[in-house]
């Protein structure tokens, strides 16, 4: 069976800075095995990293990374890169990056690549990396629905403008991001190093540490059991569990695969 290309995600609201974290990315001679579909080439100072044109959507950088600009369906985008390393008009490359757009709910991405036919034979979901702005955070969470989601399903969250917030700001919006999502590590922009290793290996279970928040911010225990099995959730989000008298018939099944019965 051929090895799969893991697809990570990265997301964040508007403003939040993911387009900071990804050029960080770019930088770094790790990130140099990697293809990166984003929304559009003028959103991301790119000039500085070109190296080589392959045609009017895909660069190659100085670091021998991929960048193609998405038009159209994300789907579509990844088989025509795929299609392009198949035949050799692009350089090989190990894993795909996809930049949503802020306003974008990560789901429909995510369940792209699980559930379209083509791509679940030759890709598989990396990390989820969502942005997290320091100073318009809790607002956004407050607000935004798609913002909760982009910190719910996140594998590594990347606290961005900590040095433009203040201190009681930034504490309670990370206990907030405890709450919503206590299994991701949590990385402050402007004090540590962001690196490509730390945010894109790894499944997103094992941790690389250990430790699920960064020293400093490891979250309560649950249940008086340290990071033991949290359900990710917001304040305005709530499970709802139905118990059947009798044995559900099996229209049930077909009725929740959205088949008609």
């Amino acid at each position: 069976m051929p090895e799969l290309t893991p697809v990570t995600l990265i997301t964040g609201f508007l403003g939040s800075g993911k387009t900071t974290v990804l050029q960080r990315l770019l930088r770094e001679p790790g990130f140099s095995d990697t293809a990166v579909l984003i929304n559009e080439f003028g959103e991301i100072a790119l000039d500085h990293h070109l190296l080589e044109r392959l045609d009017e959507t895909t660069v190659v950088l100085q670091s021998g990374c991929l960048c193609c600009t998405i038009r159209g369906e994300v789907s579509v985008a990844i088989k025509e890169l795929y299609s392009k390393r198949e035949c050799g008009a692009v350089p090989p490359f190990r894993r795909l990056v996809i930049e949503s757009t802020g306003l974008a709910d990560p789901f429909p991405i995510l369940s792209t690549v699980q559930a379209d036919p083509v791509l679940k034979h030759h890709f598989c979901l990396g990390n989820v990396i969502t942005a997290v702005d320091g100073v318009n955070g809790m607002r956004q969470l407050d607000t935004q629905p798609e913002s909760v989601k982009q910190v719910a399903v996140a594998d590594r969250l990347v606290l961005t403008k900590t040095d433009l917030a203040a201190a009681d700001t930034v504490r309670s919006l990370v206990e907030r991001l405890r709450r919503i999502n206590p299994l991701a590590p949590l990385w402050r922009s402007a004090d540590q190093d962001v690196s490509a290793e730390a945010l894109l290996l790894g499944d997103g279970f094992e941790g690389n540490s250990g430790e699920r928040w960064m020293p400093g911010h490891r979250p309560p225990a649950l249940d008086g059991h340290p990071h033991g099995g949290g359900n990710r959730h917001d304040d305005d989000i709530r499970a709802v569990a139905l118990r059947a008298r009798h044995e559900i018939n099996a229209r049930f099944g077909r009725w929740g695969s959205g088949e008609m019965v």
